[in-house]
């Protein structure tokens, strides 16, 4: 086992923070003193001091025998990686975002394209030991009330401060194939296949995600690991590409049938644009982009300007001004089974109309009761993130309420990394509430932080 991080320090951090929690005045809201989120709904202002996670942000330990690592619950998955791609491994599911955290991804939910195989980034871990709300740190494992709740909570429980999860072993290089389909349906029948036999046109599939740049336009990444250059997949150049730089890899997919990655740009393929997102910014143009800093070109600076937006009303008074309707912001994940897909998309085409959209599918292996995707069912999640002209009802949410409501006549679930509508009878009867309350009670008896509900729907 080598350590990354002193496991001395470990114990010095939550001692201080315990302290932090004790200085904050009862009856305050108990949060993260953290300056980065990759949460998009807004929250209500507070002057009260925040818990202090300033020593929580690195890799313990990583166990190249036992293909396991020892992390602290605000480490990013970009530090994680650096850490066990030397050894030759990586987390079983690495979201996209570098500066997405191990808790936040455990107590909220990650994904990505080896999820169809993997499930969800808590399905990867042992242990963890929670920082309650009742100022206490509990060890727990899978199978206990806590650890099981835990996923899909979003702080309402408490923070993870330490996690042990499994690693699997990393390729050097990533072969990739971009298969274009005509429709929604034969690209879910495709999922189902791949999903169930592991392979496609007999090339063994290691990630799988897609987009969906229009109706007639949707494409397959088939992700396969390989050993060396020019190795096991004949399919793959010889050379590797850089996404990193002038080009952009979501516009790759439309331009070439093959591609090769190194397993580090593979993983963060998405995050120097963002997904497409950066073309808001201007850096889908070519004089742009060579002006913009590469070390800029990232998800936490483009997420720093949106929330700048957010807070000062920028591109909302400039519509107000041309005289052009409000736009609604609809940011969201949602899971649909990958039966259902096609009638999502076309809902989706004929009443929001927002493209491209990110497809992956995913498989949980359990049941985890405050997120209850069934065990062993095939789910596509559709990632949509952009704004709609609706006018003076914007405010209200209008095209998210109907997201919301379609989804769930789907048989699907959506993420609540973003704002939600729900009243609380909805809420409940999809996420657990009830349970959720329960296991709240126990562990945070004096309600000292915010519940589920009023996270993800008041905005407290």
């Amino acid at each position: 086992m080598t350590g990354e991080r002193g496991h001395d320090a470990h114990p010095h951090a939550v001692r201080r923070l315990q302290r932090s929690y004790a200085a904050i005045p009862a009856g305050s809201p108990v949060r993260l003193a953290k300056q980065t989120s990759n949460l998009f709904r807004p929250r209500a202002a507070t002057t009260a001091p925040g818990l202090d996670v300033s020593g929580l942000h690195g890799v313990l330990a990583v166990d190249p025998v036992a293909r396991t690592a020892v992390v602290q619950g605000m480490c990013t998955y970009e530090d994680l990686v650096d850490a066990t791609l030397p050894h030759g491994l990586m987390p079983t599911v690495v979201p996209q975002l570098r500066t997405i955290t191990l808790g936040g991804a455990v107590s909220g939910l990650g994904i990505e394209s080896t999820s169809f195989r993997n499930g969800l980034p808590h399905e990867a871990v042992l242990e963890m030991d929670v920082f309650t709300g009742a100022g206490e740190v509990v060890t727990t494992r899978p199978g206990e009330e806590l650890f099981d709740t835990f996923p899909n909570s979003y702080g309402s429980l408490g923070y993870a401060t330490r996690l042990v999860i499994r690693l699997e072993p990393a390729p050097p290089y990533v072969a990739l194939r971009h298969v274009r389909f005509p429709d929604a349906a034969a690209l879910a029948d495709a999922v189902a296949k791949i999903v169930a036999t592991g392979e496609h046109d007999g090339t063994r599939v290691d990630g799988l995600d897609g987009v969906g740049f229009g109706p007639g336009e949707l494409y397959l990444t088939l992700a396969t690991w390989q050993d060396e250059l020019g190795g096991t997949t004949a399919v793959a150049p010889l050379e590797t590409s850089d996404y990193t730089g002038q080009e952009i890899y979501f516009r790759s997919i439309q331009q070439r049938s093959t591609d090769l990655l190194t397993v580090y740009d593979y993983l963060w393929r998405w995050d120097t644009d963002w997904f497409w997102c950066s073309g808001a910014f201007g850096l889908h143009r070519p004089l742009v982009r060579r002006l913009w800093p590469r070390r800029w070109r990232r998800s936490d600076t483009y997420h720093r300007l949106i929330g700048l937006d957010r807070r000062l009303g920028i591109a909302d008074r400039l519509d107000r001004r041309a005289g052009r309707p409000l736009r609604e912001r609809v940011i969201q994940d949602i899971e649909v089974p990958v039966e259902r897909l096609a009638e999502f998309l076309a809902w989706f085409d004929a009443e929001v109309g927002m493209r491209p959209v990110w497809l992956c599918p995913l498989v949980a292996a359990r049941a985890w009761p405050t997120y209850p995707l069934q065990p062993g069912t095939t789910y596509v999640n559709v990632g949509f993130w952009g704004t709609v002209p609706v006018g003076p009802e914007a405010p209200r949410g209008p095209v998210n309420r109907a997201v919301e409501a379609k989804v769930h006549e789907l048989g699907g679930h959506k993420s609540l990394y973003s704002e939600a509508f729900y009243d609380p009878e909805t809420f409940d009867a999809l996420y657990d509430g009830q349970h959720l309350a329960a296991v709240k009670d126990r562990y945070d008896p004096d309600h000292r932080l915010t519940s589920l509900y009023d996270k993800a729907v008041k905005k407290r």
